[in-house]
């Protein structure tokens, strides 16, 4: 059973956990669309050109002011993607007023303030103002340059770049460095307004308070076309591999980084997703597992060796540091990993301290309002719902026989190898 009341708000989605555990509200407003390479730069922009200034307060000192008068009221945003969705998300951490003398109502002053950044920004001359477009543009194109100076972020990227060529999830979220130079003022305002009134807008409340408050405050707050809220496309994880691609790529590094894409061909809301959790696990989620103790560990192939599981988009994705000298026999360890899952070559051992792992993180969830949110989004992104109690139970119960159905399911796309420019 979810603890969260839910609502809809004309275009928005409310979720609200009415709960006294914490001495905050925890407030985050999610608003998602599909990844476009079209709009996905512009729509990265959207959100550090809204943190300068709205029409109330269209100064930047002034906005930061406003957030020191909420008793030091945290605002920030990230912009990520999910399956086959861009997704910025706005997260505002205020005190409940029980703790502090405020002849306002701090919750009531914290959605008005949320409501202006998104839908009441500053506006001039039939856009945004010049300057704060100018600066975010090149703090954004500092984000994006980042990830090209740190190796290990870049040749992940890459290799998912590689491996989805012709699908959505190839885009980074933050957009392309080529397409920033081109955005100008008036532009902006133009992909904002319909970044507005067509993304999939979902608002969590975590705090002392009621979805019937919410409620009243949201429409007090945020000025909305009406509407019925967007629903997200759920991306097709079914992608049968013809073919392995090979990619090398050179560049000035020192140390090689090896990435491999794997196919699992299950989502989140797949049955098959709890042991998919777990065949992450032993694979290269956790310091016991295969990856670490056989790549890294006995034979001192790799500085590092670990895997990620995207459920979203049913991919799998391995990353390792080796030597250049390495590939080959690294690339063949790490196929042995992949076919020993697959042979049910699991012990007890494995199985239990993976178990453990995961469920310690899924009870951990419960401490964190942010955490919980974010948990509960999933079941919006995919229309399942899961507990994380639930999800507990169903990884206990994940015998060795489950994991090895998803082993046989998984499927090798993209090996992606990037190492020095010297000819082999």
């Amino acid at each position: 059973m979810t603890p969260f009341e839910r609502g809809r708000l004309q275009r928005i989605r409310l979720h609200v956990m009415p709960t006294k555990r914490f001495k905050t509200f925890a407030i985050s407003l999610f608003a998602g669309l599909p990844l476009d390479e079209a709009t996905v730069t512009p729509v990265a922009l959207i959100p550090f050109v809204l943190r300068r200034g709205t029409a109330n307060t269209p100064e930047t000192i002034a906005f930061r002011e406003k957030l020191d008068d909420l008793y030091g009221a945290g605002f920030g945003f990230d912009v990520y993607k999910r399956g086959d969705s861009q997704i910025v998300q706005f997260r505002m951490d205020v005190i409940n007023d029980r703790f502090v003398s405020s002849d306002t109502p701090l919750l009531a002053a914290s959605l008005q303030f949320l409501g202006d950044v998104l839908t009441d920004p500053l506006i001039e001359n039939n856009g945004f103002r010049q300057k704060y477009v100018d600066a975010e543009k090149t703090t954004l194109r500092k984000r994006l340059e980042a990830i090209v100076n740190d190796k290990i972020r870049y040749a992940a990227e890459r290799c998912l770049e590689e491996m989805c060529a012709d699908e959505p999830y190839r885009l980074h979220p933050l957009g392309r460095l080529d397409q920033i130079g081109a955005i100008a003022p008036a532009a902006l305002h133009e992909h904002y307004e319909q970044w507005l009134e067509n993304a999939a807008l979902d608002l969590y409340v975590v705090g002392d308070t009621s979805l019937e408050e919410v409620s009243r405050l949201v429409t007090e707050a945020f000025k909305l076309k009406e509407g019925t809220p967007s629903p997200y496309t759920k991306p097709d994880v079914n992608h049968p591999v013809k073919e392995v691609k090979n990619v090398i790529e050179r560049m000035e590094v020192s140390q090689g980084k090896l990435n491999m894409g794997l196919r699992t061909g299950i989502g989140y809301d797949d049955e098959a997703y709890p042991a998919s959790l777990m065949y992450n696990g032993i694979l290269g989620g956790y310091p016991h597992s295969k990856l670490f103790l056989n790549v890294r560990e006995k034979e001192s192939l790799a500085y590092y060796a670990a895997s990620r599981l995207d459920g979203h988009k049913g991919i799998c994705t391995i990353q390792s540091g080796i030597e250049f000298a390495n590939y080959d026999r690294a690339v063949a360890i790490i196929k042995e990993q992949l076919e020993s899952i697959k042979q049910g070559n699991l012990s007890e051992l494995e199985l239990s301290q993976t178990k453990a792992m995961i469920s310690n993180h899924l009870r951990e969830l419960q401490d964190s309002a942010y955490e919980m949110i974010a948990y509960d989004f999933n079941s919006v992104l995919t229309g399942k719902q899961r507990s994380a109690q639930q999800l507990l139970e169903q990884v206990q119960a994940v015998t060795a026989a489950d994991i090895v159905k998803v082993a046989e399911r998984v499927q090798l796309d993209t090996i992606y190898f990037l190492r020095d420019r010297k000819e082999a």
